[in-house]
């Protein structure tokens, strides 16, 4: 990503999380206001609307954290050169890859996974090709795992 690019991202996640934390303190607010009124109901709902902003900032912290995790990996795997290359990958008009081209990178990057399934490379490139194959859950998950194993890795101090 472009220094630009990468800028202009940055500017657009602080915008949102600051329109969120606006909004989050408005729903406390309301929440307060509610409880203050001291019907049971109106308690009750203000305990709820309390709840609201805590469970939001959680969603807010959880999802950062892991973007800025999958960033990490990233920049790794572009230094190592071991980013899946699809420039050569045929394209539909939408600018996606081509099904069938995705699920042909799907089976190669699944085979070097199951060659080496506890290397966080691996599962980095299989969870990349889940995305590129529109398998946006496994995509996650795989990710989630190549975090936790690159996190392993740094702790051990192998790999370097």
């Amino acid at each position: 990503m472009k220094s630009n690019e990468s800028t202009k991202t940055v500017v657009t996640i602080a915008l949102l999380v600051a329109a969120l934390v606006f909004y989050f303190v408005l729903l406390g607010q309301r929440g307060i206001a509610l409880i203050q009124d001291g019907g049971a109901a109106a308690v009750g709902l203000g305990i709820g609307v309390l709840i609201l902003p805590f469970l939001g900032a959680w969603i807010v912290y959880a999802t950062l954290r892991a973007g800025l995790q999958h960033q990490q990996l990233a920049r790794r795997i572009g230094d190592e050169g071991l980013e899946l290359d699809v420039t050569n990958l045929p394209k539909r008009p939408s600018g996606r890859i081509d099904r069938d081209a995705a699920d042909a990178l799907f089976e190669q990057v699944k085979a070097e996974w199951e060659a080496d399934p506890d290397n966080w490379r691996s599962s980095y490139r299989l969870a990349r090709a889940y995305d590129y194959a529109g398998d946006r859950g496994r995509a996650r998950e795989t990710m989630k795992r190549a975090v936790e194993l690159e996190r392993l890795e740094r702790e051990s101090g192998a790999g370097q």
